[in-house]
């Protein structure tokens, strides 16, 4: 009997309840680390894959960016008729055929690739797609984060338990280093940490 192929996420991130506190906090301190990365977006092409149904870390730099790519399988209708906006709706990573090589200076995959059964798919899709000198930034739960998170979600009741269910691996910093290298990055533009108090790895990926 053949396998069953494994199921297709059917909806974005915050498409139809409220983020929570957890949710909101830990797109505020992603936010930071991009910050600290990229400090000034102002007229760069920017890419958020997976970026949530209202797209929340980008929203605020629609109007000074010089352009955005938002990928998800849903998103809200007003990023959608967006002037400055690219909106592309579909399941990672087959959605980014759609997106030209080294066309963004910046792209970010922010608590993703948990969520995928090939990862590395997806991060060699981003390095595709990453202009000479653009940076990709990716943020994933590690694996003392896997505690925080169901705990919160299973015992408190404070993060969706749908989102944590979803999950299909963690990433320390040893996990996911090797995967940026498969996906073209080199390792001398690579840096790979934890931050949140360990609960994330963050990747910084210069592309040459």
């Amino acid at each position: 009997m053949a396998a069953a192929e494994p199921p297709t996420r059917e909806r974005a991130f915050g498409q139809e309840d409220e983020p929570s506190v957890v949710d909101k906090v830990g797109v505020w301190l992603s936010g930071r680390s991009i910050r600290r990365a990229v400090p000034r977006l102002d007229g760069l092409r920017v890419g958020d894959f997976g970026c949530g149904f209202h797209a929340s870390w980008l929203r605020g730099e629609l109007d000074t960016i010089g352009h955005a790519v938002l990928v998800d399988v849903a998103l809200s209708e007003d990023l959608k008729n967006h002037p400055n906006v690219t909106a592309i709706e579909g399941a990672l990573p087959a959605a980014l055929d759609a997106v030209a090589d080294s066309s963004l200076d910046v792209v970010t995959c922010l608590s993703v690739l948990e969520h995928l059964w090939e990862p590395a798919v997806l991060l060699a899709e981003c390095r595709r797609i990453v202009a000479q000198g653009g940076v990709c930034l990716v943020n994933v739960p590690s694996w003392l984060g896997k505690r925080a998170l169901e705990f919160s979600a299973f015992r408190l009741g404070l993060s969706p338990v749908e989102e944590m269910d979803d999950h299909k691996t963690y990433f320390d910093p040893s996990d996911l280093w090797p995967l940026l290298v498969r996906a073209g990055f080199v390792p001398h533009n690579i840096r790979c940490f934890r931050h949140k108090l360990g609960l994330n790895t963050f990747a910084v990926c210069r592309a040459e």
